[in-house]
């Protein structure tokens, strides 16, 4: 099984979240391998990336609740899938709350540059 911290650097679709990929999965500008290019891809923006990866945040943390609830009632077949669910939605919350402060952090800076 590939992590979505490992699959960083290799070019590698991270699961959970289609169509995110590492630099090296990035289309080239004007022929260079690795720089990524400043189109929006698929037409999508910064607002519908953050909306669909917080929809699939609510999506993950759904189903771990359920397992828990599962667990906690006993109906739970196999513990492994609650582990599973729960670190995947552990992983989903700090990677949304990352690209959140890293969108503050940009906005930040670009209200600091002169005029």
């Amino acid at each position: 099984m590939t992590s979505a911290i490992s699959a960083i650097g290799m070019g590698i679709p991270i699961p959970g979240f289609p169509g995110a990929t590492d630099v090296a999965g990035t289309p080239g500008v004007a022929g260079t391998p690795g720089v990524p290019s400043t189109a929006p891809v698929g037409g999508n923006g910064f607002a519908d990336v953050l909306a669909g990866a917080v929809d699939r945040l609510n999506g993950v943390q759904g189903t771990a609740n359920s397992l828990a609830a599962q667990a906690a009632t006993g109906t739970l077949q196999d513990a492994h899938d609650y582990m599973i669910a729960s670190s995947e939605a552990k992983l989903a919350t700090e990677t949304v709350v990352s690209l959140k402060n890293s969108a503050v952090a940009a906005f930040t800076e670009i209200m600091r540059m002169p005029l």
